[in-house]
């Protein structure tokens, strides 16, 4: 058996690669938004409309999630066992995050009680913590190995999955995601509401490029064959956006802020992925353990018949996404959300809403459900 990893192997790493990107870029300002949740919004009026900048899409991204397992479980179905029974407790700490963090969203409106929803802000915010620091934590060790045997079986413990190298992955990602979510915010909202958002941003964004910059150092440095010039072209790259994005928000230039921001956490992932490339999971016990793409990777049939699907469906999937976000493109503040009870009565709240050609008014649609 060859080495290395086919055309088609090749091409669905790349593909699973992409799928992470996307889920970061757009789950990543989802989780900023929820870990800034009590610090941006103060009246309950300002919670709510911090809620719905991410109300109508935030379950829609987790789809980005679940494609990137179901991808990674059809096209490499030994790199998805590694992970999930050597990662199986951090994934569900994840997992356990993620939960908390959307049953928040769903049930912080259902009570006007102040203890009811002080609750459901906190574990919102939570729950976002812990998810934009795990998922930093659990790629630093994919790409930085771990203990595996010769059946590709990891060997250590989750307290040997949190060494100083994937704690500062954490760190990145954490850092990444709550810069990411206020500058989103910027966009998204109006009057006081932009002003705490961009106040966030402008301390949180020059820590993230110190973090990353350290990071992705650390990570060329430790390349396992040696320094790889695609990933380091990249991670120069990554460095270089996200120092635009602190640019941009000094500037209060939001837009290109954003961009910047978004760059970033996608140039991050790719430098990732090309140092990882050809192997699906590297062991620090031995190279010559490395589960590489080759070995993990289904066969021919299944990852033709993979590609005839994603050829037809991608596209579709990426159009309605695209859609939602024009559809919700519009600014909202407190004064949208003020006088009206929990839950909202949708008649009310797509008159608040609803309407405007203007980017800088009330947003456009009816209530999200669930986060009324």
């Amino acid at each position: 058996m060859s080495s290395s990893p086919d055309f088609l192997q090749t091409l669905w790493f790349l593909l699973i690669g992409v799928l992470w990107v996307g889920y970061f870029i757009l789950e990543g300002f989802d989780f900023g938004v929820g870990i800034l949740l009590r610090v941006v919004g103060r009246s309950q009026a300002e919670k709510r409309a911090v809620i719905h900048t991410i109300g109508p899409v935030w379950d829609g991204n987790e789809v980005w999630l679940i494609t990137a397992g179901g991808a990674t479980f059809a096209a490499f179905p030994g790199w998805y066992a590694s992970l999930f029974s050597g990662f199986y407790l951090a994934l569900f700490l994840i997992l356990v995050a993620l939960i908390i963090r959307g049953v928040s969203f769903e049930f912080w409106g259902k009570d006007d009680s102040p203890r009811w929803r002080a609750t459901w802000e906190w574990t919102a915010s939570i729950g976002s913590f812990l998810a934009a620091l795990l998922w930093g934590v659990g790629w630093a060790d994919i790409v930085h190995g771990v203990p595996l045997n010769a059946q590709h079986n990891v060997t250590t413990s989750i307290f040997g999955l949190l060494h100083p190298y994937a704690l500062l992955g954490g760190l990145v990602t954490l850092s990444l995601f709550t810069a990411h979510g206020a500058i989103f915010l910027t966009l998204r909202t109006r009057d006081e509401l932009v002003d705490r958002a961009r106040g966030i941003a402008r301390r949180v964004a020059p820590v993230s490029v110190a973090l990353l910059a350290i990071f992705l150092i650390w990570t060329t440095a430790n390349q396992a064959g040696g320094v790889k010039a695609s990933a380091t072209i990249v991670a120069l790259l990554a460095v270089l956006s996200a120092a635009g994005a602190v640019l941009g928000v000094m500037r209060e230039q939001d837009g290109r802020a954003f961009g910047f921001s978004a760059g970033a956490i996608a140039l991050l992932f790719v430098s990732l992925f090309c140092g990882l490339f050809p192997d699906a999971l590297p062991s620090t016990t031995s190279h010559a353990f490395n589960l590489t793409l080759v070995a993990a990777s289904s066969s021919h049939y299944t990852l033709t018949v993979m590609t005839v699907v994603a050829v037809v469906f991608v596209p579709i999937v990426l159009a309605y996404t695209a859609w939602t976000y024009w559809v919700f493109r519009f600014r909202i503040g407190a004064s949208d959300f003020a006088g009206t009870g929990t839950p909202t009565p949708i008649a009310v709240l797509a008159d608040k809403l609803g309407g405007g050609s203007d980017p800088t008014g009330p947003a456009t649609g009816s209530a999200p459900s669930g986060v009324v």
